[in-house]
């Protein structure tokens, strides 16, 4: 049963992705390569979550929630790998919010997803801290602006 909810979560975020981005919605799905390895990373509002499945995996949906969404996998594979994964979020006054990230594992693939509060239009740079695979560090920085839907 818990198997069915995993892999029902990432098809449901693959496809409101994808619907999201068909509507013009701001998903933008980026990835960086270290080593062997390729780091996914993507940031999308909570709502883009179906409530039923948000209920499973006690995640929160709000106008002003969004979720980090990190997956570690060696270059060519399509499923996550297990990382370390920790950061935070800091806004264009300084501002910095730790990222609390949760491990989600779908049959073989593993990804990790951080809750955030955010305020409308909001730019944030996200610090995501790595602990590869392979026991290498790498540090990931990116910057998003965020809208409540």
């Amino acid at each position: 049963m818990k198997r069915l909810f995993a892999s029902f979560f990432s098809m449901a975020l693959l496809l409101w992705a994808a619907a999201a981005a068909a509507q013009g919605a701001k998903i933008i799905e980026s990835h960086k390569d270290f080593g062997d390895y390729r780091v996914t990373y993507s940031v999308f509002n909570s709502d883009f979550i179906p409530p039923e499945v948000a209920r499973q995996y006690n995640l929160v949906r709000a106008r002003d929630r969004a979720f980090v969404n990190i997956s570690v996998s060696k270059k060519g594979d399509l499923q996550g790998t297990s990382a370390g994964v920790s950061g935070n979020a800091t806004n264009l006054i300084q501002q910095s919010r730790p990222l609390e990230f949760k491990e989600i594992r779908d049959q073989d693939a593993v990804y990790y997803l951080a809750p955030l509060r955010f305020e409308n239009e909001e730019s944030l740079t996200f610090n995501i801290d790595l602990v590869m695979p392979d026991g290498s560090s790498q540090q990931l920085t990116f910057r998003r602006q965020l809208h409540k839907n």
